[in-house]
This record gives structure tokens, sequence and C-alpha cells, in this order.
């Protein structure tokens, strides 16, 4: 436990990009999507690496510790897919209308930097809940319906924030340097989904502040998902040794690995193919495994 507040630092970094990307929403006159894009299947590529190269293997030599080679092996492959669906359920609780990683345009964010910007179609902004929009002046929206998109956004970035936090958490417990590369990639995941947040927050309120703190708020889910599974670890598992059992660390982390590759095929490449064109998903996937596969071979040193 000798990672333990690092393991937090690392974590609140990631979480708390959502905010900044709510402030590149409410800041920057154009907003760089190629960027987003690249960042986006950067995040993947990281990921996905790291996951099928260093995370799995290393549930698969603490579980071979615990269990021996054979059942070990069935027991790692069972808690990869077991973080797959763990992940899969979650996502598939949360609304498709209300789905964080749908992509807003830069017509549809300019009157959050820009208050002489013409206001966009929000009958396509919000999904629905406008009657008339002229000018710079909305008449008859439906506020509730907005905030309600607003906040369930929010909402489903912060529960899908809870397993990145974990995935994060324990990955700095076990090893920082390795953590570093990865709380990266989240907290350059995190920054599409804090515009997510802003933008219907702020055409149901007109109020910048109160779009930024629900932005902030969701990314506090993950450093607080940290905080909750070294409570769950420090009341279950960890005895008189203050060390987590080699059966416990293997099973989290191949778990662990599955949450994240269904993060980056689920969410990361599609958002990055959606903000990007031509070969800029891939580029940016392809950094992500380079950058990853660099500092595996860097930290072997």
């Amino acid at each position: 436990m000798d990672n333990l507040w690092t393991a937090f630092g690392l974590t609140l970094f990631a979480g708390m990009a959502t905010g900044i990307g709510s402030i590149i929403a409410f800041t920057a006159k154009r907003t760089n999507y190629r960027f987003l894009s690249i960042s986006a299947g950067f995040s993947a590529g990281v990921m996905l690496y790291v996951s099928f190269v260093e995370i799995f293997y290393k549930g698969f030599d603490a579980l071979s510790e615990a269990f021996g080679e054979q059942l070990g092996s069935w027991v790692n492959t069972g808690a990869f897919f077991g973080g797959i669906l763990l992940i899969a359920v979650i996502d598939n609780l949360i609304p498709s209308i209300e789905n964080p990683h749908e992509p807003f345009s830069e017509t549809e964010t300019a009157p959050l930097n820009n208050p002489d910007a013409e206001f966009p179609d929000l009958m396509k902004v919000t999904r629905g809940g406008v009657d008339i929009v002229e000018k710079n002046h909305i008449h008859h929206i439906k506020h509730d319906h907005l905030l309600r998109l607003g906040i369930f956004t929010a909402l489903a970035i912060t529960i899908h924030n809870f397993p990145e936090g974990l995935a994060t958490f324990l990955s700095a417990l076990k090893d920082p340097k390795l953590a570093i590369p990865i709380a990266l990639a989240i907290a350059l995941h995190n920054i599409p989904e804090g515009i997510s947040v802003s933008v219907p927050i702020f055409y149901a309120t007109g109020n910048r502040k109160k779009a930024l703190t629900y932005s902030f708020l969701s990314g506090l889910a993950e450093p607080v998902g940290a905080l909750i599974a070294y409570i769950a670890l420090r009341i279950i598992f960890i005895g008189e040794s203050g060390e987590i059992p080699s059966q416990v660390m293997g099973i989290l982390f191949s778990g662990v690995a599955g949450i994240m590759v269904y993060i980056s095929l689920d969410q990361l490449l599609p958002t990055s193919r959606a903000y990007g064109k031509g070969h800029d998903s891939l580029l940016g996937l392809m950094a992500g495994m380079i950058v990853m596969a660099l500092s595996l071979l860097l930290l072997q040193q």
C-alpha cells in the first residue's frame, strides 16, 4: 500500500479531465475536433495494448501463483470476460438517448463560448423539446427536458467513470509507472465527455457556471470509485500483512483488462471516428500503442 496516495492522485487527475473538456467548450473559439479524434484513438491504443500485453498477464501471474497454471488460466480468462460483462451491463442500463459518446458539432457548441453566435437548431442538439429558435433568443424551450438530458448525460458519465477509476487506481497501486500512461489515456477520453455534459446543461439553464460544475462533478466519480474500492479491499480482503491476496489482485487485474478493452471498442474508437476524418482514428490508435509499448520497454531497463 506504499503507492496509495499516488494511486489516488492519478485517479483524481484522470477524472478531472471532464472539467477540462467543459472549460475548452466555454473558452475555445474553435474546437479542434481532429485533436479530439486522434486523442480518443490514442487512448484506445494505450488501453488495448496495455490490457492485452501487460495487465492481463499480471492477472495470470497472480492467479497462477494462487491456483496453479491450469486453473489460474481458467480463472484469469473468466475474470477478463467478467469485466467485459460488468461494464456492458452498466452501459446497457443507460438509455441510448442519453448516451454521452455522441459528439456535438461545432455549430451546436458555438454559443457556449460566443454570446453573439446564432443558436443552432436545438431540436437536433437536444433531441427534441424546442418549439421556436429565433436569432439568439430561445423561445418556448422545455427546460425540464434539456436539464434532464444534461443530468442524465452527467449521470451516465458518472456510472462509466466508476470502473475507469478502479482501473487507474489498481494499476497505480501495483505499479505507478504503469498507471501514468493509463491515467493519461483515460484523461484524454474524458475531455469530450465534459463537452457532452456542458452543452445540454447550458442550453437548459443559460448558466455557464452550472454547466462547468456538473461537468466537474461527473469526473469526481473516478476518485470516488477508487475510494470505494480501497475501502472494500481494506474491509474484506486485506489482513494483518497489509497486502491484498494474490488471487484477489489477479481477478481484479484481469477484470480491469476486460473493462478497458470494452471501453476502447465500445466508446473510444466510435467517438474517434465520429470526431475525425480519414485515418485520424487509426493514426491515434497506432500512436497510442507505440507510446505504450515504448513505455513498457523503458520501464524494464
